[in-house]
Protein backbone atom coordinates (compact mmCIF):
# COMPACT_ATOMS: atom_id res chain seq x y z
CA UNK A 1 0.00 0.00 0.00
CA UNK A 2 1.52 3.36 -1.08
CA UNK A 3 2.52 5.27 2.29
CA UNK A 4 -0.03 8.95 1.15
CA UNK A 5 -3.30 6.19 1.59
CA UNK A 6 -3.82 6.40 4.58
CA UNK A 7 -6.41 3.57 6.33
CA UNK A 8 -9.99 5.02 6.17
CA UNK A 9 -11.04 6.24 9.62
CA UNK A 10 -7.28 6.24 10.80
CA UNK A 11 -5.89 8.97 13.04
CA UNK A 12 -3.80 9.67 9.58
CA UNK A 13 -6.93 10.27 7.61
CA UNK A 14 -8.90 11.85 9.86
CA UNK A 15 -6.10 14.59 10.26
CA UNK A 16 -5.74 14.49 6.35
CA UNK A 17 -9.73 15.40 6.38
CA UNK A 18 -9.70 18.04 9.06
CA UNK A 19 -6.25 20.20 7.92
CA UNK A 20 -8.24 19.92 4.05
CA UNK A 21 -11.05 21.19 5.27
CA UNK A 22 -9.38 23.88 7.76
CA UNK A 23 -6.62 25.06 5.33
CA UNK A 24 -9.16 25.18 2.31
CA UNK A 25 -11.86 27.17 5.09
CA UNK A 26 -8.83 29.60 6.71
CA UNK A 27 -6.00 29.42 4.36
CA UNK A 28 -2.57 27.80 5.85
CA UNK A 29 -1.88 30.51 8.20
CA UNK A 30 -5.20 31.17 9.98
CA UNK A 31 -5.70 27.29 10.22
CA UNK A 32 -4.34 26.28 14.08
CA UNK A 33 -2.94 22.90 14.54
CA UNK A 34 -5.25 22.25 17.90
CA UNK A 35 -8.54 22.87 15.58
CA UNK A 36 -7.45 20.99 13.35
CA UNK A 37 -6.52 18.01 15.96
CA UNK A 38 -9.74 18.54 17.42
CA UNK A 39 -11.84 18.56 14.26
CA UNK A 40 -9.91 14.75 13.34
CA UNK A 41 -11.03 13.62 17.47
CA UNK A 42 -7.07 13.07 17.83
CA UNK A 43 -4.26 15.45 19.66
CA UNK A 44 -1.90 17.80 18.74
CA UNK A 45 0.91 15.41 19.32
CA UNK A 46 -0.53 12.64 16.56
CA UNK A 47 -0.88 15.57 13.98
CA UNK A 48 3.35 16.32 14.87
CA UNK A 49 3.93 11.91 15.48
CA UNK A 50 2.36 11.72 11.59
CA UNK A 51 3.35 14.94 9.68
CA UNK A 52 6.22 16.33 11.78
CA UNK A 53 4.64 19.70 11.66
CA UNK A 54 1.59 21.95 10.17
CA UNK A 55 3.85 22.58 7.43
CA UNK A 56 4.70 18.74 6.80
CA UNK A 57 0.50 18.19 7.49
CA UNK A 58 -0.14 20.81 4.85
CA UNK A 59 2.83 19.49 2.44
CA UNK A 60 0.98 16.20 2.54
CA UNK A 61 -2.34 17.61 1.55
CA UNK A 62 -1.41 19.84 -1.00
CA UNK A 63 1.12 17.25 -2.65
CA UNK A 64 -2.13 14.63 -2.89
CA UNK A 65 -4.67 17.06 -4.60
CA UNK A 66 -1.90 18.28 -7.10
CA UNK A 67 -1.79 14.53 -8.15
CA UNK A 68 -5.48 13.96 -8.36
CA UNK A 69 -5.74 17.02 -10.17
CA UNK A 70 -2.11 16.31 -12.79
CA UNK A 71 -3.91 12.82 -13.29
CA UNK A 72 -6.71 14.32 -14.66
CA UNK A 73 -5.38 16.69 -16.77
CA UNK A 74 -3.20 14.28 -18.31
CA UNK A 75 -6.27 12.53 -18.94
CA UNK A 76 -8.04 14.88 -20.56
CA UNK A 77 -4.98 15.93 -22.69
CA UNK A 78 -4.50 12.79 -23.81
CA UNK A 79 -8.36 11.90 -24.69
CA UNK A 80 -8.18 15.05 -27.19
CA UNK A 81 -4.41 14.12 -28.58
CA UNK A 82 -2.92 16.76 -26.71
CA UNK A 83 -2.29 19.82 -28.80
CA UNK A 84 -3.71 23.10 -27.26
CA UNK A 85 -6.72 22.08 -27.53
CA UNK A 86 -6.26 18.81 -25.25
CA UNK A 87 -3.94 21.65 -22.97
CA UNK A 88 -6.82 23.63 -22.60
CA UNK A 89 -9.45 20.71 -21.86
CA UNK A 90 -6.99 19.94 -19.22
CA UNK A 91 -6.78 23.32 -17.25
CA UNK A 92 -10.58 23.17 -17.30
CA UNK A 93 -10.60 19.27 -16.01
CA UNK A 94 -8.09 20.29 -13.68
CA UNK A 95 -10.41 23.43 -12.32
CA UNK A 96 -13.39 21.75 -12.04
CA UNK A 97 -11.39 18.93 -9.92
CA UNK A 98 -9.81 21.31 -7.82
CA UNK A 99 -13.27 22.99 -6.82
CA UNK A 100 -15.13 19.41 -6.53
CA UNK A 101 -12.09 18.36 -3.96
CA UNK A 102 -12.58 21.35 -2.33
CA UNK A 103 -9.01 22.31 -2.86
CA UNK A 104 -9.33 26.06 -4.66
CA UNK A 105 -7.41 27.87 -1.76
CA UNK A 106 -4.68 25.12 -1.06
CA UNK A 107 -4.02 24.81 -4.91
CA UNK A 108 -4.14 28.46 -5.39
CA UNK A 109 -0.96 29.61 -4.21
CA UNK A 110 2.65 28.49 -6.14
CA UNK A 111 3.93 25.84 -3.76
CA UNK A 112 5.85 26.78 -0.34
CA UNK A 113 9.55 27.09 -0.73
CA UNK A 114 10.44 23.75 0.78
CA UNK A 115 7.88 22.32 -1.22
CA UNK A 116 8.14 21.27 -5.45
CA UNK A 117 5.92 22.43 -7.34
CA UNK A 118 3.90 19.72 -9.64
CA UNK A 119 1.52 21.94 -11.39
CA UNK A 120 4.23 23.81 -14.06
CA UNK A 121 6.40 20.92 -14.62
CA UNK A 122 3.27 19.09 -15.37
CA UNK A 123 2.35 21.85 -17.91
CA UNK A 124 5.14 22.18 -19.40
CA UNK A 125 5.30 18.87 -20.79
CA UNK A 126 1.77 18.82 -21.59
CA UNK A 127 2.32 22.04 -23.74
CA UNK A 128 5.78 20.64 -25.35
CA UNK A 129 5.11 22.42 -28.26
CA UNK A 130 4.00 25.60 -27.07
CA UNK A 131 6.03 29.05 -26.89
CA UNK A 132 8.82 29.27 -24.01
CA UNK A 133 7.13 30.35 -20.51
CA UNK A 134 3.50 29.38 -21.89
CA UNK A 135 3.44 26.80 -18.98
CA UNK A 136 4.04 29.19 -16.46
CA UNK A 137 1.71 31.81 -17.75
CA UNK A 138 -1.14 29.03 -17.99
CA UNK A 139 -0.53 28.04 -14.21
CA UNK A 140 -0.77 31.55 -13.20
CA UNK A 141 -4.18 31.85 -14.70
CA UNK A 142 -5.07 28.59 -13.51
CA UNK A 143 -4.11 29.96 -9.84
CA UNK A 144 -5.47 32.86 -10.31
CA UNK A 145 -9.19 31.21 -10.82
CA UNK A 146 -8.84 28.89 -8.20
CA UNK A 147 -8.03 32.04 -5.79
CA UNK A 148 -11.15 33.49 -6.91
CA UNK A 149 -13.29 30.42 -5.83
CA UNK A 150 -11.08 30.63 -2.72
CA UNK A 151 -12.31 34.48 -2.30
CA UNK A 152 -16.07 34.09 -2.99
CA UNK A 153 -16.34 33.82 -6.73
CA UNK A 154 -18.91 31.42 -8.50
CA UNK A 155 -16.97 28.63 -9.24
CA UNK A 156 -18.83 28.53 -12.74
CA UNK A 157 -17.81 32.25 -13.11
CA UNK A 158 -14.42 31.78 -12.74
CA UNK A 159 -14.57 28.67 -14.79
CA UNK A 160 -15.87 30.88 -17.35
CA UNK A 161 -12.92 33.19 -17.17
CA UNK A 162 -10.53 30.82 -17.18
CA UNK A 163 -11.97 29.85 -20.24
CA UNK A 164 -11.95 32.83 -22.05
CA UNK A 165 -8.13 33.57 -21.04
CA UNK A 166 -7.30 29.93 -23.18
CA UNK A 167 -9.50 31.56 -26.29
CA UNK A 168 -12.15 29.16 -26.56
CA UNK A 169 -15.80 28.60 -25.67
CA UNK A 170 -16.26 26.88 -22.20
CA UNK A 171 -17.25 23.34 -22.80
CA UNK A 172 -20.36 22.50 -20.70
CA UNK A 173 -19.96 22.08 -17.45
CA UNK A 174 -19.77 18.57 -15.86
CA UNK A 175 -16.64 17.18 -17.70
CA UNK A 176 -15.09 14.06 -16.12
CA UNK A 177 -13.08 14.73 -12.93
Amino acid sequence: MREWIPVPGSPKSRLLAAGTARFEAEGFERAAVTAIARDAGTTTGALYHHFGSKQGLFDAIREEMERRVRDRMEGAHAALGGGRAGLTAALLVGFDAAVRFGAARILSDPAAPTARDALVPALRALAADAPPMAAEALAGAFRAALAAVAAGASASDAREGLAWTLAVAPPPHGGAA
